[in-house]
């Protein structure tokens, strides 16, 4: 394991040597970032107009910046978050001569269904081939893969069954992939199930309206709780919670909260899927595990318990300065170098 602390923009700057290129990108991204010691962070930062393509059952919102022949990088967000999780991320990476692609999950900002009959389905295996179509769309082979949240595992997941598709991994948390039946089958601590007590207010018809009447207010407390040292502002967090107000996003959440919890039913098409993530696929591409040293949301306090999940070439980064569970968002720096570093493996 190695501890990094969360450097700055200036010293990542500095030690990548990528200078002037760096300081261009980020005037046209409209960066405009302040961090105090204490972790407060104020930012005007946008991806700007975003880009829509046909990709499977949806169209896909998504962000590019870079060289349209660069290597490709995507960035997969979680939840209750959206794609300015890697907002700050994306323009260290285009100095780095990246091709960087960042897309609304289903459910979030201007990703849509393509049909009104489909399906509001939150299930692992669906989200992940969301992906896989959107590089089939966008004519990529093969990308770096990088995220926290819904997005790790996500990616987890392409590393795992499609690693033709996956040139390496950069995943907050660790290995993600879930087992229903093992979730149902382990009780866990009172202090762990506690933690994950959305998941309960999501089993019931109580809590599925509580969201959608306050899915606001209901994200800035996952934000509060699950990044206690983070100090965003009321505009990084408007930014973000308009994605929320997606007309599907209340559908996806609740399903896919019911569908971990056996509470609900996935679809037929992804029972083969599922049935292989269950058995926990070894994920070989060269990986980076990154946490945070502040992570208030559950997540393993090593990488002991899934270490052997990766084969491949590896490296375990706890990121010191008060880091909570959005990490790129939280220490940009530190989560572009590690994009940066595990591609070169």
């Amino acid at each position: 394991m190695t501890t990094h602390p969360n450097p700055s923009r200036r010293g990542f700057l500095s030690a990548t040597a990528i200078g002037l290129g760096a300081v261009a990108e980020l005037a046209l991204m409209g960066a405009a970032r302040a961090q105090t010691p204490q972790g407060s962070t104020s930012s005007t930062a946008s991806f700007g107009a975003l880009r829509q393509i046909d990709a499977g059952l949806l169209n896909v919102g998504y962000a590019e910046v870079g060289p349209a022949n660069g290597p490709v990088v995507v960035l997969l967000h979680g939840w209750p978050y959206d794609i300015h999780s890697f907002v700050e991320v994306a323009p260290l990476l285009v100095a780095a001569g990246y091709r960087v692609i960042v897309p609304h999950l289903r459910g979030h900002g201007s990703t849509r269904f393509l049909s009104k009959d489909t399906f509001r389905n939150g299930q692992q295996a669906a989200v992940a081939l969301d992906i896989i179509a959107l590089l089939d769309a966008l004519k990529i082979r093969k990308a770096v893969f990088a995220g926290f949240d819904w997005g790790a595992r996500t990616a987890d997941i392409v590393a795992a069954l499609w690693p033709e598709r996956c040139e390496a991994l950069v995943s907050v948390s660790g290995y993600l992939i879930g087992n229903r039946e093992a979730i149902k089958a382990t009780a866990l601590p009172p202090a762990a199930e506690y933690a994950w007590w959305y998941q309960f207010y999501f089993a019931t018809d109580h809590g599925r309206a509580g969201y959608e009447q306050n899915r606001h207010e209901f994200a800035k407390l996952i934000w509060r709780t699950a990044s206690p040292k983070w100090a965003f502002d009321d505009a990084v967090f408007a930014r973000s919670a308009a994605s929320l107000d997606n007309p599907d996003h209340v559908d996806i959440v609740i399903h896919n909260y019911r569908w971990r919890q056996s509470l609900a039913d996935g679809e037929r098409v992804y029972d083969d899927l599922e049935r292989r993530l269950a058995t926990g696929p070894v994920i070989a591409v060269p990986t980076i595990v990154l946490e945070g040293d502040a992570n208030g949301a559950p997540h393993a306090t090593s990488d002991a318990p899934f270490r052997k999940k990766f084969s491949g070439k590896y490296d375990y980064r706890v990121i010191s300065g008060g880091i909570g569970h959005n990490l790129p968002q939280e220490a940009p720096g530190a989560f572009a170098q590690a994009v940066i570093d595990v591609a070169r493996a």
